[in-house]
């Protein structure tokens, strides 16, 4: 029954994934989600605001309650006659505890800071994480399409070539050309066969590698949306300015926001560990009592009279009689107390201040400080490091960019000359003013072009996006 639901739920995954139509958005959203960097990520993220949220209470006064019970046996000594004696006794005891810092050179409140800073430095970790798979995403997916592209020019290449090749071969059965014409075209078509079934597979290797990219199964149904390169929206270049795109960075971008937040965390931690150094007050507070089950009370005296004792003689009339004083025993009468009531007859309660005077600790403190001022001076050499490899990466991009732009406007008027020349060379061939080899040869060279152009089109398309990207538009199919 088991093997039977999970058989069932892969063929009912497999069916959503063979009916949607995958466009960046979905991709990018897919990736996010199953990504194991950007769930790892997220769990760091989680753990930083949990780490923040128990500095934030640590501010608050602490309080803690114990318990105990025992049972006791051995040898003591009595207090009333200072013989050993063996006794086993049952005793418990409770006790209610309380302390609050009342001063520590606001150590605690930027430890608290520093803590807030780093949940926004781990959450600007998992955004740049975001950005990288969305950059990627974006250049598989535009693989794809150029793919899809080249492929559909491969298949217009092999229908005309099919039909100038059913053309010729009228002609020569007709002895209108000879057979070398339709040979050549006959290898017209297989050499453009051969690039349908190439651009074929590229596709394929396209796709498998944006399902690899996505950690879905290569044996699962995927389909792309292919829109048409002329309606990807393109922001215009020059508002594409590599000093303005780079200004912008600097405060959109995950990486230089995690910087930012490190170096914020560093100086609250810095100054945390200075203060550190400094004496701190707290007050505290107690509450407690105990019981034991051979406690007593004294209830009262029990007094009896044992005979008498002599305590001296009187002389009558020349007799000496003794005297005599009643032996009086007092006997204390004892209780035993309850637990209730020895609760309260033993309750007791403190309260103090306390005053921590750090004076010789291995100068583990000093230590700590300036290791934090190393820490901090690290971190800003490495934004600066940052800043400096963006400003570059930027500046290269747009040349990038620019440099295909050109390369793309050239490749467009190539294609219109060889479009030209080659419907002038199929109005020549028709009338017998131009070979087959030469009309196969212009053909070529106009595959070529729109091949080339193509290709130049998502190249400058793809780094216009990375520009984009860069100023915080996002990515936008």
């Amino acid at each position: 029954m088991k093997k039977l639901f999970l058989l069932t739920l892969v063929c009912f995954s497999s069916a959503v994934f063979a009916q949607q139509k995958w466009n960046l958005r979905t991709i990018v959203d897919y990736a996010m989600s199953n990504n194991l960097n950007v769930r790892m990520s997220n769990l760091q993220a989680k753990n930083a605001e949990l780490i923040f949220k128990q500095s934030k209470l640590s501010q608050y006064p602490n309080a803690s309650f114990s318990t105990s019970f025992s049972a006791n046996s051995g040898s003591n000594q009595n207090p009333v006659t200072f013989s050993r004696i063996t006794e086993t006794y049952l005793s418990s005891g409770m006790q209610l505890q309380s302390s609050a810092d009342i001063f520590n050179f606001y150590s605690k409140r930027n430890t608290i800071a520093a803590n807030q800073w780093e949940v926004q430095a781990a959450q600007a970790q998992t955004d740049k994480l975001k950005n990288d798979i969305a950059l990627s995403a974006a250049n598989a997916y535009l693989q794809i399409l150029l793919a899809n592209e080249q492929l559909q020019i491969a298949r217009v290449q092999l229908q005309q070539s099919q039909s100038q090749f059913t053309t010729i071969r009228k002609q020569v059965k007709a002895g209108a050309m000879p057979e070398l014409n339709a040979s050549q075209a006959e290898a017209q078509v297989a050499m453009d066969s051969a690039n349908f079934i190439n651009a074929s597979g590229t596709v394929s290797q396209s796709i498998l590698n944006l399902k690899a990219f996505m950690n879905i199964d290569a044996a699962t149904a995927f389909e792309v949306e292919t829109p048409a390169v002329e309606q990807i929206p393109v922001e215009t270049f020059a508002e594409l300015q590599p000093l303005d795109v780079y200004n912008s960075a600097l405060a959109n971008q995950p990486q230089q926001r995690y910087n930012s937040f490190k170096l914020k965390a560093a100086e609250k931690n810095t100054a945390s560990a200075k203060g550190s150094m400094y004496p701190s007050l707290s007050i505290f507070g107690t509450l407690g009592s105990g019981y034991n089950n051979k406690y007593q009370t004294i209830t009262g005296i029990n007094t009896t009279i044992n005979g008498t004792l002599p305590i001296g003689t009187v002389n009558v009339g020349g007799t000496d009689y003794t005297v005599y004083t009643p032996n009086v025993m007092n006997t204390p009468l004892y209780k035993k107390q309850n637990y209730t009531h020895q609760l309260s007859d033993n309750f007791r309660q403190s309260v103090g201040l306390s005053l921590s005077v750090p004076i010789f600790n291995g100068g583990s403190l000093r230590s700590n400080y300036e290791r934090s001022k190393l820490n901090y001076q690290s971190l800003q050499l490495q934004k600066d490091i940052d800043d400096q490899k963006l400003k570059q990466d930027i500046y290269a991009a747009y040349n990038a960019a620019f440099v295909a732009l050109q390369k793309f406007n050239a490749s467009k008027k190539t294609v219109e000359s060889n479009e030209k020349a080659y419907d002038f060379a199929q109005k020549r061939f028709k009338v017998g003013m131009l070979s087959t080899l030469e009309l196969l040869t212009q053909q070529n060279n106009l595959l070529q072009a729109k091949l080339e152009y193509s290709f130049n089109h998502f190249d400058y398309v793809f780094k216009i996006k990375v520009l984009e990207f860069y100023k915080g538009i996002g990515l936008k199919l």
